[in-house]
């Protein structure tokens, strides 16, 4: 009997699948298109067409892996359960105060405060009060608590969000509470604030858990349904799913804790690429991960991806955990046109997959990436292996009406402008991961994956300053590549405010040791032995007074006079770092103390591909005109990417085409294939 892992990743426009042989290495990958009507279909069709191609029996299945968009979609698109909240009596009005800020892109006069998850209509109050230090001024009104619960089921709400005030400190109330709720009202799912986010700032709290309890029947019926299928298939293997803090969970926490599944679609390709980046030795790495409608860039540094706890999903603000991505609407279908004072913009509008750019000959007629990359010779007139055919006439004629024309411009430089732009957006947005963050991109490598991804890096790298760029020999379903790489992660958080010189370091002992006292039960209860067990702590640090936090690792084993002081000097030079400035001499407070749980999961092993002597030469399978900017149009060698083997060299400007995605490689440019088959390309010499 073999043991085979499946990873799939289900997108908006495509289900992308990877599996491998653990005994012998074997790497299949597949795509089929995705179902979003009911993502579960496309995940089955997956699953099928993955067990033909590789001749694997169900029962022969070690692991499945799944990353979704589930979550977010539910969010973003409005359609989550009927919620209702409770909340101490007095703070009925907590979501629809928020904070006093607005959007970044928006102006305080035309700003309009986005619509509530749960209106206050369907929030009731209860009598308790519990201080910020954990001790009971009002002990729950038990028989007030049940006559709310009868209220929030009067009103036909699916799922309930219990948030009682400072409940971090002391989460007795809120549990009880949950109690009351399921004995007037057991068909309803709950979430309690302590038990998602055990952490102070109630706004924050608040929304967190109200998020989770309008996602989680939804998240849950459909988790529910992927089990049910793997059953009836003969699959019964643990499901793994992705967690947008770049681990994985298994069904029965996912369920109950949907929200940790939000924005989790964009972190398995940062895994991917991190797994990638332990293969070629360059640990430190940004990745850009360009689609049809954005690209979202991540910063890795010495081998781990950027965490946040300020996240945002929408408009709503979001303290899970999550991989610290960035995105911006700049893709394949970004739509290039010029504004009424005539400047030439590309982005964010897309044109989606239908109609899609104008060569797809869908009936979309607006100039996009993807036309102006057609023209200049870039990508070839077929893509996916000759399943879908590009019409570079259709291209030319929108870029030539709707930019060249307008702007007096030649065809080819209209497309080159576009293409100027886009590159332009997005190198704006690796600055942001990198310069803004207090990283010199110079000393990091650029990881270009994503169906568009390749195609830009080269150029990208050259105008950030980035001296690598490394291209994956899958680019286009790295995100499944990922979930092959990942652990079992949970996150712990507690609430303890200290000031430095008044550190209470018996007590901090006490939180650490019962998180991950938590973490343990929890990895033992989804089936990770004690012996895969890994643990790393950290803390929230601020200068007195300051409005928000840093997180630091907390160094050792023990928490002592010694570790503090090391996480005192950290957090200086992080300060520093980040916001060029830094007092030592300066009050600092422990805001949160957190503990992150790894249940380590056999990791995919790559195999290495056949090698031919280092620096040769491989034969080219055409020559085609390709346009480069301040050289015109020049002959360029075209390579199959399958038909490249290690040690192979290509000096740019050259092309290779694969079934997912097309590397450029630039004028002055050397690419190189490793013994994994990605591509190393750097400036020659």
């Amino acid at each position: 009997m073999s043991d085979y892992s499946m990873a799939l990743d289900v997108g908006g426009t495509f289900t992308d699948v990877i599996m491998v042989r653990g005994d012998t290495g074997e790497l299949w990958t597949a795509k089929t298109p995705s179902t979003p009507q009911d993502s579960s279909l496309g995940f089955f069709n997956g699953v099928d067409k993955m067990l033909h191609l590789a001749g694997a029996a169900p029962g022969d299945m070690k692991f499945m892996f799944h990353g979704s968009t589930v979550a977010t979609n539910t969010v973003l698109e409005g359609k989550g359960a009927r919620t209702g909240m409770m909340v101490t009596e007095g703070f009925k009005y907590v979501l629809e105060i928020g904070r006093h800020d607005i959007p970044r892109k928006e102006n305080l006069y035309s700003w309009v405060k986005p619509k509530r998850p749960v209106p206050p209509r369907m929030i009731v109050e209860v009598p308790e009060r519990v201080l910020v230090d954990g001790s009971v001024e009002r002990t729950l009104d038990e028989g007030r608590c049940r006559e709310a619960a009868r209220r929030l089921k009067a009103m036909g709400v699916q799922s309930v969000a219990i948030v009682f005030l400072h409940a971090y400190a002391n989460p007795a109330h809120e549990q009880r509470a949950a109690a009351i709720v399921r004995e007037e009202f057991p068909e309803a799912h709950v979430s309690i604030s302590s038990g998602i986010l055990p952490v102070f700032r109630e706004y924050e709290r608040s929304m967190t858990t109200v998020l989770n309890a309008y996602i989680q029947p939804v998240v849950g019926r459909y988790i529910a349904r992927l089990e049910q299928g793997l059953r009836d298939k003969g699959i019964r293997t643990p499901l793994l799913i992705m967690k947008s803090n770049g681990g994985v969970f298994g069904p029965k926490v996912a369920a109950e804790q949907a929200i940790h599944m939000a924005l989790s679609g964009p972190a398995a390709g940062v895994i991917g690429a991190c797994a990638i980046g332990e293969l070629t030795g360059l640990r430190n790495a940004i990745t850009i991960d360009i689609g049809g409608t954005s690209a979202d860039v991540c910063l890795i540094k010495d081998g781990r991806p950027v965490i946040t706890n300020e996240g945002e999903i929408g408009p709503y603000p979001l303290q899970t955990p999550i991989v610290d991505i960035h995105t911006i609407g700049a893709g394949g279908g970004s739509i290039a046109s010029i504004t009424p004072q005539g400047s030439l913009i590309v982005g964010p509008n897309s044109a989606g997959a239908a109609p899609g750019p104008a060569c797809y000959g869908q009936g979309g007629e607006e100039p996009t990436v993807t036309d102006a990359n057609l023209v200049l010779g870039r990508i070839p007139p077929h893509l996916l292996g000759g399943e879908m055919q590009l019409d570079p006439d259709l291209a030319a004629k929108s870029i030539q009406d709707k930019i060249a024309q307008p702007l007096g411009l030649s065809l080819h430089e209209a497309a080159e402008g576009v293409l100027k732009i886009v590159n332009n957006n997005m190198v704006g947005a690796l600055r942001v991961v990198s310069v803004e963050k207090g990283y010199d991109p110079r000393q990091f490598a650029l990881v270009g994956f994503g169906g568009a991804g390749p195609m830009h890096a080269g150029e990208l790298a050259a105008l950030l300053g980035t001296p690598t760029v490394v291209v994956p020999l899958y680019p286009g379903i790295l995100c499944a590549l990922g979930l092959l790489s990942t652990d079992i992660q949970n996150d712990y958080v507690q609430t303890y405010l200290q000031r430095a010189g008044k550190f209470d370091l018996p007590g901090m002992a006490r939180i650490f040791a019962a998180l991950m006292a938590e973490a343990a039960e929890a990895l033992e209860s989804e089936g990770v032995p004690r012996a895969r067990h890994a643990y790393q702590r950290f803390a929230d640090l601020r200068y007195a007074k300051q409005g928000f936090e840093l997180t630091v690792d907390f160094p050792g084993e023990q928490v002592s006079e010694a570790s503090v002081a090391a996480l005192l000097r950290e957090f200086h030079a992080r300060h520093e770092q980040l916001y060029t400035f830094s007092d030592p001499q300066a009050a600092v407070e422990i805001v949160n103390l957190r503990v992150k749980a790894l249940g380590r999961v056999d990791k995919l092993r790559l195999p290495e591909i056949a090698a031919v002597p280092e620096g040769s030469t491989p034969e080219p399978v055409e020559r085609r005109q390709v346009y480069f900017s301040g050289r015109g149009f020049v002959e360029s060698p075209v390579y199959q990417r399958t038909a490249l083997l290690a040690g192979h060299r290509i000096a740019g400007p050259a092309i290779v085409d694969q079934l997912d995605t097309t590397t450029v490689v630039f004028p002055g440019q050397l690419a190189r294939v490793d013994r994994y088959g990605n591509f190393i390309i750097t400036a020659k010499a």
